[in-house]
């Protein structure tokens, strides 16, 4: 892959599922550069850790798709969105940042939307990393929480809640599990 002028941006998160926040803060990274890593964090059981500024990022209940299956649901929301060609998708243990560029390089910007302490200890954390970071400030009031989305998936109300490209690999996944 060669990159131009612009650069290397990448987006963070547990994508728990992918939703349209997410997909906004892909399309503000890339509007500044050429292509965007999406790291993916708690790839597995092994990198979940309790953290003090979020008492459920590390719960199974907050973390039900393993990584292949959020690599499929981010797969078809970036083709949905006309942005395949210009992401990557990797895993990212925040926990282990003596790896992150060996699935980050150093030279990428980091795009953080911070809604709470959470994102602001996350955007700190990848700077002290060594990364340039970019923080968006978000609006608690208009958060999209994927816990809501998460809740839906019992209720049935999660339809309207999700990326109309990820909805036939989310139905496929929630079939599964009956």
């Amino acid at each position: 892959m060669t990159l131009c002028s612009r650069g290397l941006a990448a987006v963070t998160g547990r994508f728990q599922p992918v939703h349209h926040q997410h997909l906004e803060l892909f399309a503000l990274a890339l509007a500044e550069h050429d292509h965007l890593v999406v790291a993916v964090t708690n790839p597995d059981s092994g990198a979940r850790h309790e953290a003090a500024t979020s008492a459920h990022r590390h719960t199974d209940a907050a973390n039900p798709f393993t990584y292949f299956e959020r690599l499929r649901l981010l797969h078809a929301a970036l083709d949905g969105a006309g942005l395949a060609a210009r992401a990557s998708v990797v895993p990212f243990d925040l926990t282990r940042p003596q790896l992150w560029p060996e699935y980050v390089p150093l030279g990428a910007r980091h795009f953080v939307r911070a809604f709470s302490a959470w994102e602001k200890d996350k955007a700190g954390r990848l700077a002290d990393g060594g990364y340039a970071v970019t923080v968006v400030d978000g609006d608690p009031a208009t958060k999209l929480d994927a816990a809501a989305i998460r809740d839906g998936f019992a209720d049935g109300t999660w339809e309207a809640m999700v990326l109309p490209s990820t909805m036939p690999v989310l139905r496929e996944l929630l079939g599964t599990r009956s």
